[in-house]
């Protein structure tokens, strides 16, 4: 009953690591990640795409008054202008476009700066993104080779206990599961030294005089914890 107990006691700590496999809490945090990159890098994306529509607009601008000014001075060199008033409107235009240029072209620059910023910040979450699917691939192969070892020696276990449990008395086996269904997995603890070691629970001296007195193939339960009490050599009866 005890070899069965140990066996049960291997099977539980292989489904507990089964199902605490830091592996399997690492795939989540990444998964998470992975999405909140992929919402970021799309926002980054849509961000830069705006940005460079802006800067286009802005050098056009650029673009139409540099011409502008430049057909004004062509006119200007070349003398076409000969009414003293539309003269100095024509330098005056010159001017002003030159200050327009100007402010226009810083416009550019502080939008190509933003735009900079974007394509940063586009190329980090990029190389996040695909940081973390290789993580993901190997993180992944590790917890399939560590479900896989588990698997295989909870077969191993599942086959021992199988035909551990098939050379006891059916009655004394359900027994047993069913205790161990209400008890934290602990279905038989060994009688050691007076006290249970199911509940650490020292029985008095009649209680050793009773189980003492009890046949061998009697089964005797803790009256603490009501699991199935093995006696063994140093039970101390």
């Amino acid at each position: 009953m005890l070899d069965l107990a140990g066996l049960d006691f291997r099977l539980d700590r292989l489904a507990h690591r089964r199902e605490t496999l830091p592996e399997t809490v690492t795939l989540a945090e990444l998964t998470r990640r992975q999405s909140q990159v992929a919402d970021l890098l799309v926002a980054a994306q849509t961000e830069d795409s705006d940005i460079g529509r802006e800067q286009v607009k802005a050098e056009a601008d650029v673009e139409a008054v540099r011409a502008r000014a430049v057909r004004d001075q062509q006119r200007l060199d070349a003398g076409q202008v000969s009414s003293a008033k539309e003269l100095e409107s024509l330098s005056h235009e010159i001017i002003s476009l030159a200050r327009r240029q100007g402010d226009l072209e810083d416009t550019v620059l502080e939008i190509m700066e933003r735009r900079e910023a974007a394509q940063t910040r586009v190329a980090e979450l990029s190389a996040e993104r695909d940081a973390i699917a290789a993580d993901l691939i190997s993180v992944g192969a590790a917890r399939d080779a560590a479900l896989a070892e588990i698997e295989s020696e909870s077969a191993m276990l599942g086959g021992e206990r199988a035909s551990l449990a098939g050379g006891l008395p059916g009655e004394l086996v359900a027994l047993y599961d069913k205790i161990r269904a209400g008890s934290g997995g602990v279905g038989a603890a060994a009688l050691r030294r007076g006290r249970c070691e199911g509940c650490q629970m020292e029985l008095s001296t009649t209680d050793l005089s009773v189980i003492k007195a009890a046949a061998e193939d009697l089964v005797i339960r803790c009256e603490e914890c009501r699991r199935i009490l093995v006696r063994v050599a140093d039970s101390g009866l």
